[in-house]
């Protein structure tokens, strides 16, 4: 089954909470990220996963009544998405593990962030007879 394993950050204290991370904890956020992602990898279950710019790098898109985009700067909702994994894997328990390693991700000071984590399944694709 696969799996977005989303992390969100409030879109009004991103840069508070990236200005709270020192040079030292950003170094240990990568490599915490980078175990994870090594192991999804050589697990066979990695299908795709980024990290994502702040809500400054965001532009919300809605159709005019022509169809045409209209743009405005900024997530549409209150959290902005950090980060994102997308999993195959053989259960949702293996699913909300992979969520509880990205959750223990280090923090300001090296203590675990324990930050929410969003498990949402993908659909299956339909069948073409």
């Amino acid at each position: 089954m696969k799996y977005m394993i989303q992390m969100n950050v409030p879109a009004a204290e991103w840069d508070a909470v990236m200005s709270s991370y020192s040079e030292e904890d950003m170094q240990a956020v990568f490599a915490h990220m980078d175990a994870l992602n090594n192991e999804l990898v050589s697990a066979g279950e990695w299908v795709d996963g980024q990290g994502l710019g702040g809500p400054a790098q965001v532009k919300t898109v809605r159709a005019d009544s022509d169809g045409r985009p209209r743009v405005t700067d900024g997530p549409a909702a209150a959290d902005v998405l950090a980060g994102y994994w997308v999993v195959d894997v053989k259960s949702e328990e293996r699913a909300l593990e992979i969520a509880a390693r990205a959750s223990a991700c280090p923090g300001p000071g090296g203590e675990p962030g324990s930050d929410p984590v969003e498990v949402h399944p993908i659909a299956a694709e339909p069948t073409t007879a």
